[in-house]
């Protein structure tokens, strides 16, 4: 496997779809993996914060673990992300329960080639953006995509899921 493949990258490539993968020396000390890959990448490839987007997985009260996929600087409505999902209510998942289900460790959950697929919700502003960035499956690695690519890929549903 090539330094760069992950579940994400193998399933983007699998698929077709047209990506680019990007890399940057991860902070082990870092406690915001969003803002790292905004602060490594953004000056570079010239992208603003809202086209990096953080994959967070939720619990919705029918107990079911989901997806929801927003830009780095906005914080996530869980109301309304159970409700794009059809659910009355979430919590953030147990981060244990999340590296286990997804088959990734946080800070590198991709929406993309987890272990279990799960119901996705990909915040609205997505669509309003020509390329996006998003994990690809490991801490300092970024897939770069078409917002409809990753729409298509994950089989997701599209909403206003933030706040603030």
């Amino acid at each position: 496997m090539a330094a760069s493949a992950t579940p994400a990258t193998t399933a983007l490539k699998r698929s077709g779809i047209e990506h680019v993968v990007h890399s940057y020396d991860h902070d082990p000390r870092s406690q915001s993996y969003g803002t790292e890959a905004v602060d490594a990448l953004g000056a570079s490839l010239g992208i603003g914060a809202h086209q990096v987007f953080k994959t967070l997985v939720i619990e919705l009260d029918t107990g079911r673990l989901a997806v929801a996929v927003i830009p780095v600087p906005c914080s996530l409505s869980l109301k309304a992300a159970a409700g794009a999902l059809g659910a009355r209510k979430a919590t953030m998942a147990d981060p244990k329960k999340a590296e286990r289900t997804t088959g990734y460790v946080l800070g590198g959950v991709s929406p993309l080639g987890q272990r279990k697929i799960l119901p996705t919700v990909i915040d609205e502003s997505a669509l309003t953006i020509d390329r996006i960035l998003c994990s690809a499956g490991r801490r300092g690695l970024e897939i770069e995509l078409s917002p409809v690519d990753l729409v298509a890929a994950t089989n997701a549903v599209t909403a206003a899921i933030t706040s603030g």
